[in-house]
């Protein structure tokens, strides 16, 4: 049976990618890995610090010494440390958001970025511009910080979360030919907003970074 590892930096990510794994992929062993550390530290320190980049790099080889056949990592604002793993390890290392940021680029020229930490938002545009620039895109991206949000979500506070995120989705990104989640908790808003409020194709990681994983399984077990 093939086994893929879940990295997480909240715990509190673990139900829906359950979800996900269940659907997407039967037939495959999951296994979470938890470490709060790293998003924590990386809030405090205003940027991802070379220390948390190694602690990522220890805790990828951990789920491979525990018999995962690949890792996905479904925290952005580490997202570069992940880039640093893959070509560290022999066994494939994947970035949750890598598939969302084609996804957008391949949709149009002008991208919204839409996050509520700077520590994610300056990350998964950079992945967006860098994504373009593989393929020799050009590409206009607007970035849109939703200021409150996270502090509310993480004083148990998911309906002003919500509002604030739904509110950037429907007014601030008006004019774009695609929409980016930047973390994989905003999802949940797209199904708290009526049909036709958001002006553009949204694209969030953790489906289409589950989808990825499958794909790659499968490749593998030929």
């Amino acid at each position: 049976m093939p086994t893929l590892a879940l990295l997480h930096t909240s715990p509190t990510l673990s139900p829906m990618f359950n979800e996900l794994t269940a659907r997407l992929l039967p037939g495959v062993r999951v296994l979470h890995f938890v470490d709060e550390s790293l998003i924590k530290n990386t809030i405090a320190a205003g940027m991802l610090e070379k220390a948390t980049m190694r602690r990522l790099v220890a805790l990828v080889g951990s789920t491979f010494d525990a018999g995962a056949d690949a890792t996905l990592v479904t925290c952005s604002s580490i997202g570069p440390a992940v880039d640093i793993a893959a070509q560290l390890h022999d066994q494939p290392v994947l970035r949750v958001d890598r598939p969302m940021a084609e996804k957008a680029v391949a949709t149009g020229v002008r991208i919204g970025v839409l996050a509520t930490l700077s520590t994610t938002l300056d990350p998964t545009a950079d992945l967006v511009r860098r994504v373009a620039a593989e393929q020799g895109k050009p590409v206009e991206i607007v970035e849109h910080l939703c200021a409150g949000a996270f502090e509310a979500v993480m004083a148990g506070d998911g309906a002003t979360h919500d509002r604030i995120v739904g509110q950037a989705l429907t007014e601030a990104m008006q004019g774009m030919d695609a929409i980016v989640l930047a973390q994989a908790s905003m999802a949940r808003v797209l199904a708290t907003l009526p049909e036709g409020a958001v002006p553009a194709p949204v694209f969030s990681s953790p489906e289409l970074g589950v989808e990825r994983a499958r794909d790659l399984l499968a490749g593998l077990a030929k």
